[in-house]
């Protein structure tokens, strides 16, 4: 399993940034993907993720209505577009899969629930 992203950068408050996550090594279609960040000296914390079929999304309450999560099954990506970004919002935010594991709506938002991650990609929100 590999997972790449890229698209982090600076911003300033209330812009908007496109973070994009390259997948390779597994039958991308068949698995949820997520977005985790982790802010410096915090724990890791999860942010959305999207079903296989490309359509059913789940976000954290401190992004909904802000971040989009969505996948192209085809290009086996998965992007997260983050508009109204704000200072909180700085972290390394890394693309995650599930794996062989199966997620429940008790625990998608556990990010310990996904055994795949990229490197991750740094996003700074700073005026």
């Amino acid at each position: 399993v590999q997972l790449v992203e890229s698209g982090g950068g600076l911003v300033q408050p209330g812009e908007s940034l496109g973070l994009s996550c390259a997948a390779s090594g597994f039958t991308f279609r068949k698995y949820p993907m997520a977005w985790i960040r982790q802010a410096p000296g915090k724990g890791p914390e999860w942010v959305s993720t999207i079903n296989n079929d490309t359509v059913t999304a789940y976000y954290a309450d401190s992004v909904k209505g802000r971040f989009t999560i969505s996948r192209d099954n085809a290009k086996k990506t998965v992007f997260l577009q983050m508009n109204s970004l704000k200072p909180e919002d700085t972290a390394v935010y890394y693309c995650a899969t599930p794996g062989e594991r199966t997620l429940t709506i008790a625990t998608m938002s556990s990010p310990y629930e996904y055994d795949y991650w990229g490197q991750g990609t740094q996003v700074t929100v700073s005026s």
